[in-house]
């Protein structure tokens, strides 16, 4: 008995449905970068930490445009020792330093601090600071009023500049973490670009 051959109407159901979901997994795959963002800063998770808030109208701390700070009691009852450290990416010419090793603070207080860097090298370079917060379920709580990391960083040949970081813990924070380290990893921005061009003529 011979059996029924597909009817170009099947073919053609069945390759409607094959395309719906390729674009789909296309979508969702653009969307994973925004929706793990999103997740990261609502719960800390993988030391993100929260980002800026709404400018104030010109106000700063030692000639910084801050944004406005919480709205939040600080808890003099207790303090947390806050430890600044900083590393540079392997193809990126720089030195970078902390000017403040740690810092015992009162959660709710805004404080300020400051990391030096400097380009060794005798051409023009752009860097990008990506900040990281341990213990993880820290991060949520520790807010960045103003960071350097907000947007790329230009240093000329030999150029040295100190970056300036105003934030706050928030009281919110466990009471049982009493300790948190925040960590700078500075990355080349053009061997970013160079990285991802050789990829895409590769390909």
């Amino acid at each position: 008995m011979d059996q029924a051959q597909p009817t170009p109407a099947r073919h053609n159901r069945l390759i409607g449905k094959l395309l719906l979901m390729v674009a789909g997994a296309f979508v969702f795959a653009f969307a994973l970068v925004p929706l793990y963002d999103v997740l990261c800063a609502a719960t800390g998770f993988n030391g993100k930490t929260a980002g800026p808030g709404v400018i104030r109208d010109g106000f700063g701390i030692g000639g910084l445009q801050t944004a406005a700070a919480p709205a939040s009691k600080v808890d003099t009852g207790r303090t947390v020792r806050v430890e600044f450290t900083g590393t540079v990416m392997p193809g990126l010419p720089w030195d970078m330093r902390p000017l403040t090793i740690s810092l015992d603070i009162h959660p709710g207080e805004m404080q300020q601090v400051s990391y030096l860097v400097r380009n060794t090298s005798n051409r023009t370079i752009v860097g990008q600071a990506v900040p990281s917060v341990t213990p993880g379920q820290a991060a949520q709580h520790f807010e960045k009023i103003e960071c350097f990391c907000f947007s790329q960083q230009t240093l000329g040949p030999g150029e040295a500049r100190e970056m300036p970081l105003a934030f706050i813990v928030k009281p919110e924070v466990d009471r049982s973490i009493r300790h948190i380290t925040l960590s700078y990893a500075f990355f080349s921005v053009d061997g970013q670009r160079q990285t991802l061009t050789s990829s895409r003529e590769a390909q």
